[in-house]
């Protein structure tokens, strides 16, 4: 038998015991009841090679069933190591005794394998009435951590760890471990109490600079996790093969299906560092399809040179490589071997974008569209979450609403193996989430306390921020915040645009005509929405007839793009329109930046710096604009709190938001 049956939870038997015979029967009436000889053949089907029936991308979903493939050819290798299989599993159960004794103080065995059934039942009560109790812990020289517990849960003892040497990891990991992490960062021993104590994180202070090590932290928590769980299915096999008959023996060791961690990236470049890092942790003797792999996530040549000096590092993090944000990847694990798009309800981890597994969620063929694979999620890690706030959040959302969901289907399950919590419909509140952002959004914020509801608690990572303000080095230039009264995040749009209208706008309206030469006032406005709206002001209202401007978005062919940009330069165009998309995507350099007005702050506050002391600094240090002659000009509500913290920073942040003696700021 090959370890994937061994490890999926693959039994027929509907009569096996089980300790909540109400919720199992439930379960077990909401599938459709087959005979025997019809489901044999449906899974002879789906094993089969269907060279001829796979997914038209590569890594959709197969034509089987809903069986969902993550390779190219669908399941045509499925079947390679099957020959082997069973000695493979033998092996294995000799590793799994020598190195799987349970232990009571393990947080895999108190979290997962075995949480003590009263203290899950009064924690999981107070998060179904929303009582939380938090503290702040002072954990870096510039930042600090929030702790929220279940009100009912003991008061946390956060166990100090420096290295990897303090976890409880296998032991086929613990030296390559040692070797590519060693010692914890400072960030690194903030977090990792929380991390591999299986409480969900929240971290917002990733760079480029400790990416490499948050990832590898993550990396060796989901390797440690997918290792430990197979190890005591493969355990509990052998136990119940030696008592076969002994109708008291009940191992819960498993989830409906096999898939146990989910990693959401934005790149297939992100995904091959990913892939990268499992690899050195858990040095595999072989790797099944690694050259498909490489030839769909790794980029022969670097697109803009390894000594490029022309954009910023968080940049070149992100589109350097294969930037495409369209893939899924199922990684499958056996004792010797690596395995590349295996199927997903074959593999362990499974690394995609947001935008390419809601493309297989809501496939619009009903035999593709699949998401039971997502029902057994252990762990969901979110790697560089700033990158997918600059694309469609609405993707990260339906991809967590769809997280740990009851299964459609059997898919082969044995029932009397999934853990009780799996069958009450309580998994989403043992899931671990891990979120690394460059910085915490209003929309993390959302997702924290809507889907961040695990058992264990959260942590929430917030650095302190000096203000980017103080960077821009432009002596005699001033800088001006500007706060409107908002009643409510719903109508801010409104107020804005409103604010604008009656405060901004009139000081435009007395730009000069295009024969008199533009002033060069830049607009950025960070919303897509927001820029439509303001677009379609300048080119309607009778009041902006007379100014010219010009306009560039994400969507803006390069060709428009230019011309806009040699108008703007030229004072053909006194105004230009700029979103904050089209520069997270392109980082223009814009030429004849005299003004600027922010008509709402960038998420990013390297935006910020960027357009300022990029555009602004560039024309003063080549003597083209006097720095007293040069002004910024941004506009804010209550509600921008988080944005604007990042950009003045945290002393001051307070004092802006609340201050009633005044609603402008001058910085110079």
């Amino acid at each position: 038998m090959d370890d994937q049956d061994n490890l999926s939870v693959g039994s027929d038997d509907e009569d096996a015991p089980s300790s909540k015979v109400r919720a199992y029967n439930a379960l077990l009436q909401s599938f459709q009841q087959e005979s025997d000889e019809p489901r044999r053949k449906r899974r002879k089907i789906e094993e089969a090679p269907q060279e001829e029936e796979s997914d038209e991308d590569g890594d959709g979903v197969s034509d089987a069933g809903s069986d969902v493939s993550g390779s190219e050819d669908g399941a045509q290798n499925d079947d390679q190591t099957q020959e082997d299989g069973d000695s493979d599993a033998e092996v294995e159960q000799e590793e799994a005794d020598d190195d799987e004794d349970e232990d009571p103080t393990d947080p895999f065995d108190q979290h997962f394998a075995n949480p003590e059934a009263n203290e899950l039942t009064k924690r999981l009560k107070s998060i179904t009435d929303n009582q939380w109790r938090s503290e702040k812990l002072k954990v870096l020289k510039d930042g600090s951590l929030a702790i929220s517990l279940p009100e009912s849960a003991p008061t946390s003892s956060r166990r100090p760890l420096k290295s990897v040497t303090q976890l409880n990891l296998k032991q086929r990991i613990a030296e390559p471990a040692t070797k590519h992490i060693g010692t914890f960062s400072e960030l690194g021993q903030a977090i990792a109490p929380s991390l591999y104590a299986y409480q969900d994180v929240l971290c917002g202070a990733r760079t480029v600079e400790n990416a490499s090590e948050l990832r590898h932290m993550a990396a060796l928590h989901a390797l440690n996790h997918v290792y430990k769980g197979r190890d005591r299915v493969l355990k509990n096999n052998t136990r119940l093969a030696a008592a076969e008959g002994d109708a008291d023996l009940e191992l819960r060791d498993q989830g409906f299906t096999r898939p146990k961690v989910l990693v959401l990236l934005e790149t297939r470049s992100a995904a091959a560092k990913y892939v990268e890092a499992l690899i050195a942790l858990c040095e595999p003797e072989q790797q099944e399809n690694k050259k498909r792999f490489e030839d769909g996530f790794v980029l022969d040549e670097l697109k803009f040179g390894a000594e490029d000096d022309t954009h910023p590092a968080d940049f070149l993090e992100l589109f350097e490589g294969n930037d495409d944000n369209d893939f899924r990847l199922g990684v499958k694990f056996t004792r010797k071997t690596m395995k590349f798009f295996s199927q997903f309800y074959a593999s362990d981890i499974i690394l995609a974008s947001p935008l390419g597994l809601r493309r297989i969620i809501e496939h619009t063929d009903p035999k593709k569209a699949d998401s039971d694979y997502l029902s057994s999620i252990e762990i969901c890690i979110v790697d560089q979450a700033d990158a997918m706030l600059m694309q469609n959040w609405d993707h990260v959302d339906f991809v967590f609403q769809h997280l740990n969901l009851q299964p459609k289907d059997a898919h082969g399950c044995d029932f009397s193996r999934v853990r009780n919590y799996y069958l009450d419909g309580q998994a989403k509140h043992l899931r671990q989430t891990i979120i690394f952002s460059a910085y915490v959004a209003p929309e993390l914020n959302r997702l924290y306390n809507a889907h961040m509801l695990n058992i264990a608690g959260k942590a929430k990572l917030t650095p302190f921020y000096p203000g980017v303000i103080g960077d821009i080095d432009l002596a005699g230039m001033k800088q001006t915040f500007s706060r409107y009264d908002s009643a409510s995040p719903p109508v801010d749009p409104d107020a804005r645009f409103k604010y604008f209208n009656t405060a901004v706008l009139p000081s435009l309206l007395k730009v000069p005509r295009p024969s008199e030469g533009g002033p060069g006032i830049l607009l950025f406005i960070p919303s897509y929405l927001d820029f439509v709206r303001v677009r379609n002001y300048f080119a309607n209202s009778n009041e902006t007839q007379h100014i010219s401007f010009g306009a560039i978005s994400e969507y803006t062919p390069v060709p428009d793009q230019r011309r806009a940009r040699s108008h703007f330069l030229s004072g053909r165009h006194s105004v230009l329109l700029y979103t904050g998309r089209a520069h997270h995507f392109h980082r223009l350099r814009l030429k004849g930046v005299r003004r600027v007005i922010f008509y709402a702050l960038p998420e990013n506050p390297i935006f910020y710096t960027e357009v300022v002391r990029g555009f602004l600094g560039t024309m003063v240090a080549e003597g083209k604009l006097d720095p007293t002659e040069a002004a910024v000009r941004t506009i804010f509500s209550k509600w921008d709190g988080l944005r604007l913290e990042r950009v003045v920073g945290t002393k001051r942040v307070g004092a802006m938001l609340r201050d009633k003696g005044g609603d402008t700021f001058d910085f110079v």
